[in-house]
């Protein structure tokens, strides 16, 4: 989304980083050589706040303590019982594999959801508003899905596509094919246009009425924002539990 879209969005550094202006094309009209960086600045620093998260929660961990701190609530404390949860979660799914798939699912849980929440924030884009960022994370789930089934099952894998009688292969195999692969739009649209039109909607009412009304549209938007990672997250669970299942 352009930072010049909404007036208070219009004076933040991000919008106008890496803005060129206008020049004139052979034919005589106008060229923008604008160029919208906010999605990749916003999306570097959801991973920065998370390289700082994670250096702060190790501190924990490299005083050996396996016991909560003095404190009843501490970040530490926090990114603790939601990975405890997001865990306990995928274990009743994938069973004893969960533990190898944590690293991925948790980081690409967390990393959505911090950049959904940052559209809460005026003055700051979600990185998950632009299909491009959507669209990584998902290739990123579609390419572990598949290298695990490869890796799980060999060239048996192949009969995931194959349906269950042998006649029916060839068009299985199609359908199947044409089916993982719109997992990808699946996944990336669905976020991208939840979060496109959640900021939008809020960008609207906080130009009409700066007041009180933005309020109710906050609390929606942090619904939205939790709702939306959840849901990337059960599908990427869902997806790379079949890879890991057995072709019937």
């Amino acid at each position: 989304m352009a930072g010049n879209t909404f007036i208070f969005l219009d004076h933040t550094p991000f919008h106008n980083a890496i803005d060129k202006p206008a020049t004139v094309d052979m034919a005589g009209g106008m060229v923008s050589n604008a160029v919208d960086a906010s999605p990749v600045l916003h999306a570097g620093l959801t991973a920065l706040l998370l390289i700082v998260i994670a250096l702060i929660v190790s501190r924990r961990y490299r005083r050996d303590s396996t016991f909560p701190t003095e404190k009843t609530f501490s970040l530490a404390n926090l990114i603790e019982l939601a990975v405890g949860g997001l865990l306990s979660f995928m274990k009743q799914t994938m069973g004893e594999h969960a533990g190898k798939f944590i690293p991925l699912i948790g980081t690409t849980a967390i990393f959505i959801l911090i950049s959904n929440l940052l559209g809460v924030i005026p003055g700051f884009d979600p990185p998950t508003s632009n299909l491009n960022t959507t669209l990584a994370c998902a290739i990123v789930i579609f390419i572990a899905t598949h290298y695990v089934g490869i890796r799980t099952h060999g060239a048996s894998y192949i009969k995931h596509f194959m349906g269950p009688v042998w006649w029916l292969a060839p068009f299985m195999i199609i359908i199947e094919l044409i089916g993982h692969f719109a997992r990808v739009l699946s996944l990336s649209m669905r976020l991208f246009g939840n979060m496109f039109g959640d900021h939008m909607v809020l960008a609207i009412f906080m130009g009409l009425v700066p007041l009180v009304v933005p309020v109710i549209f906050f609390g929606l938007g942090i619904f939205v924002s939790c709702v939306q990672a959840l849901v990337f997250t059960l599908l990427s669970i869902l997806y790379i539990s079949g890879a890991l299942e057995e072709a019937h």
